[in-house]
């Protein structure tokens, strides 16, 4: 099929009708991905990334979040997409494997300030035509996971989001997603071996959204072929891809209104896990009577969380590692933003919790599939507890209560800020992504994002 690349250009363009539920998951997420962001000024790593940024040049067009400080667009959305995705606690489209708003959200927030007046209906609508964008380019996959989605797919989406604030000519749509293929990146290494450039990855997508765009409209023509050429996006990224599926798809479900929240500051292919331990905990496991526990997953699950344990481990390996985390929730019931210091990285008791743990695959044969999964606990006395799930805990069929969702966002903003300011700061940006829709400049949003 030609001319992919065409209708989604005039999918982000086009004045559409957005459903209501698709706005309220828009305030959802904002808010979620705000306190993520805010959370991760605190995040390990971010400090070394921060002092980088700055030498990239002085600006005061964008705030940097619970920095306090001011930066330019594409600086703010580099940093802002590091920190929402540096404590692996930030929002995931299952099916698409695409963090959506990560890079979505940073570069959008960024370029919203620069405008100086995107109201909080363009906000939401931007973010829900991109995230619509990123996740169809995501579950028109039918092959393994290979390079970084979240980034890729994610460009693409931010990009024509940003395009969309602008009110771009189609033809500037067509050039700005050129410019997005030609900085398009992000693998799966990082993930492997648990470093912290995974979020690297996510930043540069933010920042290099903003950039197609600025390159578009000062009128470079980048390829007009970008998802569709012979080594465009959909060939040169990806295997098996049902490219038609994906155009028939576009806008007729509003994505985001499927976008999970992650309960745990961890791979969403743990969580699951998380929960069944959670499960055999009430059941009665305790560090002390366990004597073997085993998850049983789809092979997504393994492939994404099933590591050992290593010297000298680094907190993003550990949220990567399903054996430290169920060593974790045993021993305390769940897995926070505070299990990641270096003494718990550290500790032997959770390392000999961890080689209690082992992961096996399934009969799900579906390479992007999370369900179903089940925790079988073999206790020393001979005693076995089992566990079973059909539905991710955060997901649409099991989403967080409205209790839950506003604790997790508190949480993150005390995590990220002083606590002078986190509670005020909490309140006020609760009450205005409340009331987005009657917004006439989402400015202040970031400024306390910022903790200014």
């Amino acid at each position: 099929m030609s001319d992919i690349s065409r209708i989604f250009a005039r999918y982000a363009l086009e004045q559409n009708v957005f459903s209501d539920s698709a706005y309220d998951a828009a305030k959802t997420f904002i808010l979620d991905s705000l306190g993520v962001g805010i959370a991760g000024s605190n995040a390990p790593f971010n400090e070394s990334v921060f002092q980088t940024a700055l030498g990239w040049g002085q600006g005061d067009t964008a705030h940097l979040w619970g920095r306090g400080l001011k930066a330019p667009a594409a600086t703010a959305a580099y940093l802002n997409g590091f920190q929402i995705h540096s404590m692996e606690f930030d929002c995931v489209h299952e099916p698409a494997v695409v963090h959506p708003m990560a890079t979505i959200f940073a570069a959008i927030s960024a370029e919203a300030e620069r405008q100086n007046g995107v109201t909080g209906f363009q906000l939401m609508e931007a973010v829900i035509t991109a995230v619509d964008v990123a996740v169809e380019l995501g579950v028109a996959v039918k092959s393994p996971l290979k390079f970084f989605r979240p980034a890729t797919a994610g460009l693409f989406g931010a990009t024509l989001g940003i395009a969309r604030l602008r009110h771009f000519t189609e033809a500037q749509a067509l050039s700005a997603m050129g410019c997005a293929l030609a900085q398009c990146a992000g693998v799966m290494q990082a993930h492997v071996e648990g470093k912290p450039t995974l979020p690297v990855q996510i930043a540069g997508a933010a920042r290099a959204a903003i950039v197609a765009c600025d390159l578009a409209e000062a009128g470079l023509q980048g390829p007009e072929s970008s998802l569709e050429g012979p080594f465009g996006y959909f060939n040169m990224f990806e295997d098996e891809v049902d490219v038609s599926a994906a155009v028939e798809a576009l806008g007729k479900t509003h994505r985001i209104t499927e976008v999970s929240w992650k309960p745990f500051p961890t791979g969403r292919a743990a969580q699951g896990g998380i929960v069944l331990v959670q499960a055999l905990i009430e059941q009665g496991v305790t560090l002390e009577n366990l004597e073997k526990l085993t998850l049983s997953a789809p092979p997504i699950i393994p492939r994404l969380v099933d590591r050992p344990l290593i010297d000298n481990m680094s907190a993003n390996y550990a949220r990567l590692c399903f054996p430290y985390l169920a060593g974790i929730t045993i021993a305390r019931g769940t897995v926070g933003l505070d299990d990641f210091s270096n003494e718990d990285l550290a500790s032997e008791t959770y390392r000999e919790a961890a080689e209690k743990i082992e992961i096996v695959t399934n009969h799900i044969k579906d390479p992007a599939e999370f369900l179903p999964q089940s925790a079988t606990a073999r206790l020393k006395n001979g005693e076995e507890m089992f566990a079973m799930i059909g539905k991710l805990f955060g997901s649409p069929a099991d989403p967080l209560s409205m209790t839950q969702h506003i604790e997790k966002f508190r949480k993150c903003v005390a995590f990220g800020l002083s606590e002078v300011n986190a509670s005020a700061t909490a309140n006020r940006l609760i009450t205005l992504v409340d009331s987005l829709e009657r917004l006439d400049d989402c400015s202040e949003l970031f400024s306390l994002a910022s903790g200014l």
